[in-house]
């Protein structure tokens, strides 16, 4: 079998590839690659990246099965002005030795398009700051330790007031407010054209200090992510691992034009808030050939609490995630909670699921706001394997404070207003999930149902031993198991050769249900 070869991206000493035999995250078989003609390791996954590229010099790479070529591209890298070792800055990389003056050294005296190199070796570093038109790359065998004190952090403020009093300059997030935050592993405002790849190691040593102790109480500021970057554009991050994190993994926030490819991100299944990948009022996006497996939603896109929603009006829209492996995490893939700016134009693709409690979920809850709106949102190829709700939307999901208040979990009708979120046209198309507790589950406010639930090829069987599961975090939903579709405030249900098997009582429980197409 023939395929087209796809250039994901190319920098001055990598490139990325999509083989798409059709695969979702491995290929069907293990392919040869040749670059130049010398064969490389092989490729096991649809998004493959090639390192160890001189720049500024043509490629040809032959894929074969065998000894049959199968598919080919050919490519240019790009130009590098300078690379800067970072040991000749005095990194020393013994994992004892602070190694942050000499890697942001490195970085803040690299010239456009210059790279700045991390070799082999441990190297125990606090938060390091990104800047514009700089390339990183952390080579195979090198990891980075991030300090476990605190007290040796910077801070960044969530909000300052401006000498006239005129503008707010927002540099912490946490959970959709603007409030104080430790320093991110990682960390970047208002750089661009960076790139950060290669085949090394960012540990948070969360596993190794107190950052998941107690975890809902600042202490000092709200805890680090791995990554964060406020009010970037034109980012790429490539073949990186990312392990322990205090927080949430990977948080770009505010920020445009961003890759993120061939990364894995890895905690341990009861560490709290872990999420992997979590971009906050962005646009533009490309997610592909990801890896997750943590301790809590996988993918989980985000704009903001109420404050951040009415006053910046800025939604994640135009997000593209394709040939992802998501395991052992609440959700697969989340829009909200916090989604007051709006959540718009993502197309999920090609993707694997695997022991989620969830799949692919909506959350929100009265008090999101207007500017609260999750639309057209298509998840399109996907498999799901024990996977306990594959497809929910809650619009009653109790979190913060007030999350069990009347206001929030009340059944009845309350008047709409500038604080009444809006979930407009969810699809669901060639979906498999199998060994699943509930069939789906999709909860609407009855003052502003969920305007269409589109489902089109989609094949659910019931675990025959599947443990109860309360198929969403609403007050009043019940643990339930082998159990098929229940749609409550729903203007329209379409349901185009949708097959459920196993499940006990009717395929489709109807409550408000404007109507269903079949």
């Amino acid at each position: 079998m023939m395929f087209e070869v796809k250039k994901l991206f190319v920098s001055a000493r990598s490139v990325t590839l999509e083989l798409p035999d059709g695969g979702l995250y491995n290929t069907r078989k293990a392919y040869r690659v040749f670059v130049n003609g010398a064969e490389w390791a092989p490729a096991t996954t649809v998004v493959h990246s090639i390192y160890g590229l001189w720049p500024d010099t043509k490629y040809i790479v032959k894929v074969l099965d065998d000894k049959a070529e199968v598919g080919r591209i050919v490519f240019r890298t790009e130009e590098e002005t300078y690379t800067l070792n970072v040991r000749r800055f005095g990194a020393v990389g013994d994992g004892k030795h602070d190694d942050t003056p000499a890697i942001q050294a490195a970085i803040n005296c690299c010239p456009k398009r210059g790279r700045v190199l991390i070799p082999a070796g441990d190297y125990h570093v606090l938060p390091i700051f990104l800047k514009s038109h700089v390339r990183i790359e952390i080579q195979k065998g090198a990891t980075l330790y991030l300090e476990t004190d605190r007290t040796k952090f910077p801070i960044l403020p969530g909000m300052t007031r401006s000498t006239d009093e005129t503008s707010d300059l927002n540099l912490g997030s946490w959970e959709g407010n603007p409030l104080d935050t430790f320093a991110s592993f990682i960390s970047g405002y208002q750089v661009k054209d960076v790139v950060i790849y290669g085949e090394g190691v960012l540990d948070g040593q969360a596993d190794k200090a107190d950052w998941w102790l107690n975890h809902r109480t600042m202490r000092g500021a709200w805890r680090p992510r791995m990554f964060f970057i406020n009010d970037c554009e034109d980012v790429t991050v490539q073949g990186l691992s990312f392990r322990n994190s205090p927080a949430w993994n990977l948080q770009p926030y505010f920020s445009r034009d961003l890759k993120f490819l061939n990364i894995h991100v890895t905690a341990p299944a009861d560490s709290p808030n872990t999420d992997g990948f979590d971009p906050e009022s962005c646009q533009h996006i490309l997610l592909a050939g990801a890896h997750f497996s943590l301790g809590d939603d996988c993918i989980a896109i985000k704009a903001g609490k109420l404050y951040m929603g009415a006053t910046y009006k800025t939604p994640c829209s135009d997000l593209e995630i394709s040939h992802c492996l998501m395991e052992n995490g609440h959700g697969g893939m989340t829009c909200g909670s916090e989604m007051a700016g709006g959540v718009h134009r993502v197309y999920l693709h090609d993707c694997l699921m695997r022991n989620t409690d969830r799949g692919l979920r909506i959350k929100t809850r009265r008090g999101r706001g207007e500017q609260g709106v999750i639309d057209d949102i298509v998840f399109e190829n996907v498999l799901m394997e024990n996977v306990g709700t594959p497809y929910v939307v809650n619009c009653l999901y109790f979190c913060d404070p007030d999350g069990k208040t009347e206001y929030v979990q009340t059944r009845e009708k309350m008047p709409v207003d500038e604080r009444t979120p809006r979930i407009g046209r969810i699809a669901f198309r060639n979906v498999t999930a199998t060994d699943v507790a509930c069939a789906g589950y999709f909860l609407g406010l009855p003052e502003k149902p969920i305007e269409r639930v589109e489902m089109e090829n989609v094949s659910i069987t019931c675990g025959a031993d599947a443990a109860p599961m309360a198929p969403a975090m609403a007050c009043g939903v019940e643990k339930v198991s082998r159990k098929g579709l229940v749609a409550i405030n729903v203007d329209k249900v379409v349901m185009k050769n949708v097959m459920i098997f196993g499940q006990d009582g009717v395929r489709l429980e109807c409550e408000n249900v404007g109507e269903v197409e079949e």
